[in-house]
């Protein structure tokens, strides 16, 4: 065997040059286009989606929360936040229904204050809850804490097993049972009526004291209430039921109005598309309103659901991405500047 350099390579590949190897496309002869005969236009004459009209300005010590949102990015967002605003104002200058959508977190969140003083002002004059809405608010008026740590209990078996929280919650489902009334009154009602040290800060408290409908849309087994052996699911569902068609009698009404879901992923999206189709099957006339979703991130149901489907027409759903404690707060902030 030969150990000369180059041994056994075919003869005929050194007198071939690297360009021979190449694809015929690759080759350094291959014609280049002509780029003096690029077709231009002026940037003055072109549309742009930004302008510098739009752009956001600088803050002034001392000015007021109306000028913050003035001087907000008439961009994306910072567009899209005054017109959320902007419609909760129109909706409620006009007395035309605001529903407000939502899930536990927004509880969870701190955000029951801020809710119940849209109510207290007639801005919000519907609160639809998903089931676990009930569970925190009830904590929240019986203790003034919610929110167990799931991770830390799921493992002994201890998770949802608060004895007052099933107890008194399946109270009220057994009395909105025995009165054919909606869950959420039941329960706003109860916490009045027990007198619970917290109860200022309870939604459905609100909802009974003020005659706001409230209601909660539950799904079997979703709830801890539901593992108790003092829960009737029978009585949940004619409760929840019952609360559906309120909703619905909202929603027949809902022309020139506003429709918020916050922090509810599946149940409230479900909901409000069920009710809306069946009051338009009714014969009303449900299409000219707004939309609204708030979440930290975009999920497929609220935005399918809520901001895009139902408003094909002459509405306009808005969708905007942030965190609950912020969002709520500014965007109420907004409305209340606006109408006072």
């Amino acid at each position: 065997m030969s150990n000369k350099k180059g041994a056994g390579r075919s003869p005929s590949l050194d007198y071939l040059k690297s360009d021979d190897l190449k694809p015929s496309h690759l080759k350094s002869d291959h014609p280049q286009l002509d780029y003096s005969k690029l077709s231009t236009y002026s940037i003055k004459d072109r549309k742009s989606l930004v302008s510098r009209d739009d752009f956001a300005r600088p803050w002034t010590k001392g000015a007021g929360l109306g000028t913050f949102f003035d001087r907000l990015p008439a961009i994306l967002a910072g567009k899209d936040i005054r017109g959320v605003i902007d419609a909760i104002a129109g909706a409620a200058r006009k007395n035309r229904h605001v529903c407000f959508g939502m899930g536990g977190h927004v509880v969870k969140t701190g955000m029951a204050p801020i809710l119940i003083d849209l109510m207290e002002k007639g801005v919000i004059t519907h609160l639809a809850m998903n089931g676990s809405c009930i569970i925190h608010d009830f904590e929240v008026a019986f203790t003034g804490r919610t929110s167990e740590d799931v991770a830390e209990s799921l493992a002994s078996g201890s998770f949802g097993m608060a004895k007052e929280t099933s107890e008194l919650l399946n109270q009220a489902i057994s009395r909105a049972h025995d009165q054919k009334t909606g869950l959420g009154r039941a329960v706003g009602q109860l916490i009045q009526d027990l007198d619970l040290p917290f109860k200022d800060s309870s939604l459905t408290a609100a909802g009974a004291r003020l005659d706001v409908p409230v209601t909660v849309h539950v799904a079997i087994g979703t709830d801890i209430i539901h593992m108790h052996p003092g829960f009737d699911g029978a009585a949940c569902g004619a409760a929840t039921l019952h609360d559906f068609k309120t909703l619905a009698s909202t929603l027949a009404d809902l022309e020139n109005g506003v429709f918020i879901n916050a922090g509810s992923a599946v149940i409230l999206p479900e909901v409000f598309l069920k009710a809306l189709t069946l009051v338009r099957n009714l014969g009303h006339k449900v299409d000219d309103f707004t939309t609204v979703n708030l979440d930290f991130i975009r999920h497929y149901r609220p935005m399918t659901n809520v901001v895009n489907r139902p408003t094909q027409g002459r509405g306009k759903g808005y969708a905007i991405v942030g965190h609950h404690e912020i969002l709520i707060p500014l965007i109420a902030a907004g409305v209340i500047e606006a109408l006072e």
